[in-house]
């Protein structure tokens, strides 16, 4: 079983990774999100949520500029399909 550190770098790995997409549509319902904080655990760094049924990631946080807060990706890639096998495994 891999460390905790080692998920989240491979996470971040495939974030920094996906393709851009276009926007597709389903109200935004996501599953999944990643949430980085610095030493104390308020105020998040950033979170991202995912969507992989509209291929939308929603980011927002103190490091997060504002124009960066709606992207999408392209779901159907081997980077976000592998992203997404990393997020069902972690799941309880």
């Amino acid at each position: 079983m891999a460390d905790a550190g080692s998920e989240a770098a491979d996470a971040l790995t495939l974030i920094e990774n996906l393709p851009g997409s276009e926007q597709h549509r389903c109200s935004f319902s996501p599953g999944w999100s990643v949430r980085a904080y610095e030493d104390s655990l308020d105020p998040a760094l950033f979170e991202a949520a995912f969507c992989f049924r509209c291929h939308e990631v929603r980011m927002h946080g103190t490091a997060v500029p504002p124009v960066l807060g709606t992207q999408f990706f392209d779901a159907d890639t081997p980077a976000a399909q592998a992203l997404l096998a990393l997020f069902r495994a972690a799941a309880p």
